[in-house]
């Protein structure tokens, strides 16, 4: 258990300026969940100033219980099928050049909510057309049939993130499975996809684990990886064990470029959205 105070790099400005107060509105109007809320992310006074959102579809309750995520643990509510054409209104208000889509698990349907994925991204696309989609998914049980709903939509990103080392999973992602996320984003590769992931530090793991992460990311063809420090979001989830100095964070970006990577993220406060816009422009050029 960490007894550190969180370090100076940590403080975020917080400003609530035109574009976050219209992203705040919208959100509410068109009856949407983002994930910068539901996962108390430190940077959405920043995204949002700048017109940025990661929304979360299928509602805003998980069922799974991950101890790092304050989402909402439970049983979901039905299916909202107006959910892609709201979002899509919203990213069209919004004027959007690139649009981030995620969502909880949702382990009970058969197809994990890939159908909402894509009917999301051919909304964008109707509404839309020249706005990039980025879609953070999640491991849909290892069922590639879910992979090749979303992938078939041709989002220009296809991302899962794999959250920690293998010898953490247990304790971080207890009905996760490490190699069955590899798996998910080698099936995506194989099928031409760009793809993306992301990981935390902090949760106890040593710096020779995150090289093999980083190692095994690539070694699935993984393009863009996202690193950043794990915050605990309530007392009733897990420690944070230490917090990582921004030469650290340089250290990771550093081998994570030396494998290959064609972009690393890698910063206390980057989350997997993070400059994800700037992110998806640089690799697609």
């Amino acid at each position: 258990m960490t007894t550190e105070r969180l370090p100076g790099w940590f403080k975020v400005r917080i400003e609530a300026g035109p574009h976050y107060r219209r992203i705040q509105s919208l959100v509410r109007e068109k009856q949407l969940h983002t994930i910068c809320e539901e996962a108390r992310c430190p940077n959405k006074w920043e995204c949002w100033n700048n017109r940025t959102a990661t929304f979360l579809l299928l509602g805003d309750v998980c069922t799974r219980r991950c101890h790092y995520c304050s989402v909402t643990t439970g049983r979901p509510d039905e299916v909202d099928w107006q959910e892609p054409e709201r979002v899509a209104e919203a990213v069209r208000s919004l004027d959007l050049r690139h649009a981030v889509l995620t969502s909880v698990n949702r382990d009970e349907l058969d197809d994990g909510g890939a159908s909402v994925f894509a009917a999301t991204i051919h909304a964008i696309r109707r509404l839309l057309p020249a706005c990039t989609v980025e879609v953070l998914v999640p491991d849909f049980q290892g069922k590639p049939a879910p992979v090749e709903t979303v992938l078939a939509a041709t989002p220009e990103i296809f991302a899962h993130n794999i959250e920690t080392v293998p010898r953490l999973f247990p304790a971080v992602r207890p009905q996760g499975n490490y190699d069955r996320s590899l798996r998910v984003l080698r099936w995506a590769k194989d099928r031409g996809a760009c793809t993306k992931s992301g990981f935390m530090v902090g949760m106890g793991e040593t710096h020779e684990e995150l090289r093999s992460v980083l190692y095994d990311l690539r070694a699935a063809g993984c393009d863009i990886v996202s690193i950043g420090q794990y915050l605990q979001p309530t007392k009733a989830h897990l420690v944070a064990h230490r917090y990582y100095k921004p030469e650290d964070f340089e250290d990771l970006k550093q081998h994570g470029m030396a494998l290959g990577f064609r972009h690393v993220e890698s910063g206390p406060l980057v989350r997997s959205s993070y400059h994800a816009e700037q992110q998806t422009h640089r690799v697609l050029v």
